[in-house]
């Protein structure tokens, strides 16, 4: 059964939260795909992971990297999961079906609380998986950007 955690960005930026999530992600030896909402941002992603923190290292690639079956992580704008990842990242509003989902044993899909839009079409995802009977949680950012989780 597929576990889907909404992550609500209000006080820091996707740049910034996304990194330290994937590290903690990737310490559980699973494999990760991320998929974003457009082509242009893949390449954004990939390179803000090489860069985010000298003193840390997140192996990862994308279809311009290749070897796609042997990156842990997987950044794509598409729904591929050549690496078999068993853990998924929605960031940059990356849409996908309650199907698609259920591939997944974990999903994070990260939104800006500060776009209306983000915030209704998160609405709108949680509504689908809610009636699919799918296990959902929401985290919202303290003012300390630590995550709380609410009901």
């Amino acid at each position: 059964m597929s576990r889907v955690d909404f992550y609500h960005l209000q006080n820091q930026t996707l740049e910034n939260v996304l990194p330290k999530l994937l590290e903690k992600a990737y310490e559980t030896g699973k494999k990760i795909k991320i998929k974003v909402g457009n082509e242009e941002r893949v390449e954004f992603i990939n390179t803000l992971l090489w860069t985010f923190d000298d003193q840390s290292f997140i192996p990862h690639g994308s279809k311009k990297d290749g070897f796609a079956e042997m990156q842990p992580i997987w950044i794509s704008a598409n729904d591929d999961i050549p690496n078999e990842a068993t853990m998924l990242f929605l960031v940059d509003g990356a849409k996908v079906e309650v199907d698609y989902v259920q591939q997944f044993e974990r999903v994070f899909n990260i939104f800006d609380g500060n776009s209306e839009t983000a915030v209704n079409e998160a609405r709108v995802f949680w509504k689908a998986l809610k009636t699919a009977g799918i296990e959902i949680y929401y985290w919202q950012q303290e003012s300390n950007g630590r995550w709380q989780q609410k009901a």
